[in-house]
């Protein structure tokens, strides 16, 4: 069985700003890249397996409501949520238990005004 999801685009308005903040959280660098006049910051992705990224484009609007997507924030979520405050976010719900078969998840507001869950086994 496939994973359903296979590519995310996050909307921002600020594209340097937004890939800082994404930077800070979640440790690592995001390249950006023109393509046909809309500017993307990428994600990393391992093999073939499933990203996304930041987007920057006529069309795109961030908003807090609608779908919501998780990134995955390693073994534990804690330090990346963490970090959001400090780099312009706002923790909307903090670490929480789902189970322990499905681990923990956190809501934030990014610096753009979208919601974005984490998620991580512990």
């Amino acid at each position: 069985m496939r994973n359903i999801a296979v590519w995310f685009e996050i909307p921002v308005k600020d594209m340097e700003r937004a890939r800082l903040f994404y930077s800070n959280v979640l440790g690592y660098d995001l390249p950006v890249q023109d393509l046909g006049g809309v500017r993307m910051a990428f994600f990393p992705m391992a093999g073939h397996g499933n990203s996304g990224a930041l987007i920057r484009g006529e069309g795109y609007e961030p908003c807090a409501r609608g779908t919501v997507v998780y990134l995955n924030a390693g073994e534990d979520l804690a330090e990346s949520i963490e970090r959001v405050e400090p780099a312009g976010g706002k923790v909307i719900v903090p670490k929480t238990k789902i189970t322990d078969e499905y681990g923990h998840f956190a809501l934030f507001q990014d610096t753009e005004g979208n919601l974005v869950g984490l998620h991580s086994p512990a």
